[in-house]
Formats: C-alpha cells, sequence, structure tokens
C-alpha cells in the first residue's frame, strides 16, 4: 500500500503506529488493500462453508439432529458476530471506499459487485434467521423429525445456496475492491 511519510504515525512521536494507516482504520492480515474488519469477516464467512457442509453431512448420513442444532446455531452465531464486526469496521473504523479507489475496477465494478452482494448478504440474513427460528420453535428437545422437516428442508437448502452465494459474491467484491 502506497503511504506518505506521515501515515500510520502516532502524533508527536516518529514511530509507526502499529497496523494503523490515517483515517483509513486497521490495516487487515492479508496482505492487501483491505482493513482488518473486511479480512476477518472474509475468512470467517469461507470458514463457514466448511461447517455448513459439515452440518448437513451430519444431518443427512449420520442423522445426529443434536449435532445438526449445535452446528446451525453456531455458524448462525458467527454470521451474527460477521455482520456486527463489519458495521463496526465500515461504519466507525475504517473508509472502505478509500481503500477501494485505487482499484482498477472502481467505482463501477466495485459498486456493481457491492449490489450484487448485498442481495444475497440480506436475503441470507433473513432466511437464516427465519430457519433457524423456525427450527427452534417447531421442533422437539432433542431435536428429532416431525412435520416441520420437509418444510424445513427445503428452507434451509435455499438458506444454505444463499449463504454459498453470499460467500462468492463477497469474495468477488473483495477481490474486485481491494486485490485487483
Amino acid at each position: 500500500m502506497n503511504r506518505s511519510a506521515t501515515d500510520g504515525v502516532i502524533a508527536g512521536t516518529e514511530a509507526p503506529a502499529p497496523f494503523m494507516t490515517s483515517a483509513n482504520g486497521i490495516d487487515g492480515f492479508l496482505g492487501t488493500r483491505a482493513s482488518f474488519g473486511m479480512d476477518l469477516v472474509l475468512v470467517g464467512l469461507l470458514a463457514v462453508l466448511p461447517v455448513l457442509a459439515w452440518s448437513v453431512h451430519v444431518v443427512r448420513k449420520k442423522r445426529d439432529f443434536a449435532t445438526h442444532k449445535r452446528l446451525q446455531l453456531l455458524i448462525a452465531g458467527l454470521l451474527l458476530a460477521a455482520i456486527v464486526i463489519f458495521e463496526i469496521d465500515v461504519r466507525l473504523i475504517s473508509d472502505w471506499k478509500m481503500r477501494a479507489r485505487p482499484s482498477p475496477w472502481w467505482p463501477t465494478g466495485v459498486l456493481t459487485a457491492l449490489g450484487v452482494h448485498l442481495v444475497f448478504a440480506i436475503s441470507t440474513l433473513v432466511l437464516w434467521v427465519w430457519v433457524v427460528w423456525e427450527a427452534l420453535i417447531r421442533f422437539s428437545v432433542p431435536p428429532h423429525p416431525g412435520t416441520h422437516g420437509p418444510r424445513h428442508r427445503v428452507m434451509a437448502r435455499i438458506a444454505a445456496l444463499d449463504l454459498v452465494l453470499t460467500a462468492c459474491t463477497g469474495s468477488l467484491f473483495y477481490w474486485l475492491a481491494f486485490v485487483a
């Protein structure tokens, strides 16, 4: 990242502030122009996908409904944490647009990719909350198949596909904005 001589310097000293750039928040750990929060959310979103696959495997092949429930609640918690971290980063800490401006895809490609990503990200949030909430109120404790099962399978498949598309479009946005 190109920086001036004063970027990231603590006022009154010559020492650089750790992980800081002026008015740009905390630098990320993936070696791109992205902030720490963006890097964390990207890695977290991609890390959730194997957990999702494991959760589906556990319920379909092993019929372990309790483990499936715990994994789905873990995924829901991780997605909520990712949303909170992302919102804090982009609203309070980092200027993501300033970090994205050096991209050859700025502004049209980056903003188009962001718009497409937001369609999937918002629908994923709505679907995931809906599927988890319905599962919590309609399945017994401990969980086992019931009358809600067929509807749950359909809605869960849609939510899972939406999550995969959120990860794909988020990765594309990240690459266009902070890598290219």
